[in-house]
């Protein structure tokens, strides 16, 4: 089963640009909601879609949830749920995108299909949660397809449907049972003709890991050895690109030309959408989607900075090469603690817009009565009534509807990217260096957009790294030779890197490089080191960056570098450590390689961002905003430049305007180059230039 899939991933791949080309121009913003009528605690259709077009909501995303509503039992289907919102919402003049009701399985499915749940490495599943199942189980995809195909061929005339989304915030979901353990073999045999190759490339001696036959194979859920578990993880992760290749392959054949296809790929969490997502390679998944989308959820009142809103937007605009793309969910009220100050809602719709969005869709409607997600709630309360956080959205929905020829399609050119790395992700975290990769990623992401510099953010798959002036690239643990000869190569030509610890450190198995550390990278970054350790009461000699006795120490980690061609920009403060570099800047070619060979605070990273960007020629009149006052901006379908300007504090202030004259959009009031904007507390003013 599996290697046909793969086989039809590429096939999809390939003929991605002709199906995309197919798919008709979006006409205006899409502003929505995710709606469940057969949540609902009493009938209230007609209430909701006449609150819904008080509130300018034009789309909203049905059917994904509720596989046990729509096939109650095996082979019988009930639509009428699904009918009659289709039906008032096409009356209404609101659109539909239809969701494939596959993330969580009904009842009758276990008990007849039992190996439909998964079983990972805590044991097997037991019913009840969403997202229990093993993806690639041949039962619960063929009751998959069965469902998807009676539900497409049922609406698939249906002219409110502009589009559908294929399953949801889909991942493997930890799967790891003896039927996905044999699809494994399978997969390492095509990788590794030669059993001696992949114990040689996996160290596999190490411990009498050795694997001397195939029937051998032992599963991998108890494995010590890191190159084997994270090559499972990268198949895993295969697992969801190929489901999603699937799905999309069957909506194709139902779907109209003038229809897209979707999916709400989601952040790694940590409470709150976070950093890279460490279970799909959403470059690789997002292939086969004519759009690509995304679930931002974010801390709010307060806590409000739009990072998480900005950084889940420069990531989806990249997993379809700088398209523009969906927020298919994100919070109106979300968590009791993310009830919005008055202002936010209005200023996180128009931060998604300033990313590339074409679409902001709020999870969910209205707030759900009884289960899990009782205390998530929608955009109404539980009493299902207006509300200040409504009120607010009615205001957000005029302006959608107003501006969209000046907002849509905003398309973003930058000049600096954050690489990152799936498999360096995964890799790094096999070993207790008390690193998170996503802690040491989001730090060099948020100093960028403190500062106001856009950023777009690249995988190793992505062709045009030459198109940037300056490239960030945060612990690249795991690398093949020729990704790190292509860093290498930038920096010749010309470009700037800006490159972390723990990079270039094992290759593309996970096997510790043989040579000299940083190994490839030595080259362009003209610094080698064969010892690091751990730092105790360490810091930076003479508080190079400024940041102050709190802010000046090492954590974490430390590599003791010893120049070979490089500059010393910072050295440890330390009795022994002192005599190494920590911070290193070399020129290589015609570009410049900065080399930072420990673990800072967030302060010190913000300096050396700002030298960076200023050393790369990238410093200009946007960056001297500094947050709260933040500022986006792209070109618009009228080939107009358009400024958006956010104060992320509950302080009204002051920005200067430094472009040329045009007009706030908002107010539709004359904007000439130096004026001040009034920004209120949490507000937004949007600039079009003539």
């Amino acid at each position: 089963m599996f290697k046909p899939l793969l086989a039809l991933t590429a096939a999809l791949t390939l003929g991605y640009s002709r199906v995309s080309a197919q798919t008709s121009k979006q006409d205006q913003l899409l502003y929505g909601v995710a709606y469940y009528d057969e949540y609902s605690p009493y009938e209230r259709l007609d209430k909701d879609i006449a609150m819904m077009k008080a509130a300018g909501i034009n789309v909203v995303r049905i059917a994904e949830s509720t596989w046990s509503t729509l096939e109650p039992q095996e082979g019988v289907f009930d639509y009428s749920h699904i009918d009659r919102v289709l039906d008032a919402m096409h009356k209404a003049g609101i659109r539909v995108i239809i969701g494939t009701p596959t993330y969580a399985v009904p009842t009758w499915l276990v008990r007849k299909c039992p190996a439909v749940l998964a079983i990972t490495n805590r044991g097997p599943n037991q019913y009840g949660p969403r997202q229990n199942m093993d993806i690639s189980n041949p039962d619960y995809r063929r009751h998959s397809e069965l469902v998807i195909r009676a539900l497409l061929g049922h609406v698939k005339n249906h002219p409110a449907i502009i589009g559908y989304q294929v399953d949801n915030e889909t991942k493997a979901y930890g799967t790891a049972g003896p039927a996905v353990q044999k699809l494994f073999v399978e997969h390492m045999k095509r990788k590794f003709p030669s059993l001696d190759a992949l114990n040689k490339a996996y160290g596999l001696d190490y411990w009498s890991n050795r694997i001397n036959t195939w029937e051998d194979f032992p599963s991998v859920v108890g494995t010590i050895n890191a190159s084997l578990g994270s090559e499972f993880s990268a198949f895993q992760r295969q697992l969801v690109t190929d489901f999603l290749a699937w799905q999309a392959a069957l909506v194709r054949e139902y779907k109209k030309p003038n229809q897209f296809i979707t999916q709400n790929f989601d952040l790694g969490w940590r409470g709150h959408s976070y950093g890279i997502q460490p279970d799909v390679d959403h470059f690789a998944a997002a292939k086969v989607l004519d759009v690509a989308g995304i679930d931002i959820y974010h801390p709010s009142q307060d806590q409000l900075t739009g990072t998480e809103i900005a950084l889940g937007g420069d990531l989806t605009r990249g997993m379809k090469g700088g398209q523009n793309y969906f927020v298919l969910e994100t919070e109106a009220q979300g968590f009791p603690q993310w009830v919005p100050y008055p202002g936010q809602l209005r200023q996180q719709a128009f931060s998604h817009l300033a990313s590339g969005a074409n679409m902001v869709e709020y999870w969910h409607w209205s707030s759900i009565h009884n289960s899990a997600e009782t205390y998530w709630k929608g955009l109404l309360s539980h009493d299902l009534q207006p509300n200040p956080t409504y009120e607010e959205a009615k205001t957000i929905g005029r302006d959608f509807q107003r501006l969209s020829p000046s907002l849509l399609n905003l398309k973003k050119t930058n000049k600096v990217a954050i690489l990152f790395s799936n498999q360096a992700l995964t890799a790094e975290g096999w070993f207790s260096s008390g690193l998170d990769y996503n802690q040491v990623l989001r730090p060099f992401y948020d100093a960028l957009y403190r500062q106001n510099v856009g950023c777009d953010l690249v995988d190793p798959s992505s062709p045009n790294l030459e198109q940037y002036s300056l490239i960030i690239v945060p612990m690249l643990y795991a690398a093949p030779t020729s990704l790190l000869e292509r860093l290498n190569q930038f920096v010749q030509k010309g470009g700037h890197l800006l490159c972390t610890y723990r990079s270039g450190f094992s290759d593309e198995n996970v096997q510790v490089r043989t040579t000299v550390q940083p190994g490839v990278l030595s080259a362009a970054c003209g610094v080698t080191y064969s010892q690091f350790t751990v730092p105790d009461h360490v810091g930076l000699q003479g508080d190079t960056y400024q940041a102050g006795r709190n802010d000046n120490q090492v954590t974490t980690w430390m590599e003791l570098l010893t120049p070979t061609t490089a500059k010393v920009l910072a050295r440890y403060d330390h009795p022994v450590w002192g005599q190494y570099a920590a911070i290193t800047e070399n020129q290589y070619g015609k570009g410049l390689a900065t080399y930072v060979g420990c673990h800072t605070s967030d302060g010190v990273v913000e300096k050396l961002v700002t030298n960076t960007v200023r050393k790369a020629g990238l410093w200009g009149a946007d960056q001297e905003l500094r947050f709260p006052f933040i500022t986006r901006s792209g070109i618009n379908q009228r080939r107009k430049a358009v400024h958006y300007y956010f104060n992320y504090s509950g302080t009204p202030g002051t920005v200067r305007y430094p472009h040329g004259a045009g007009k706030e959009l908002l107010a539709g009031t004359a904007v000439s180059q130096g004026q001040q904007l009034q920004l209120a507390a949490w507000g937004v003013q949007i600039v079009e230039e003539k």
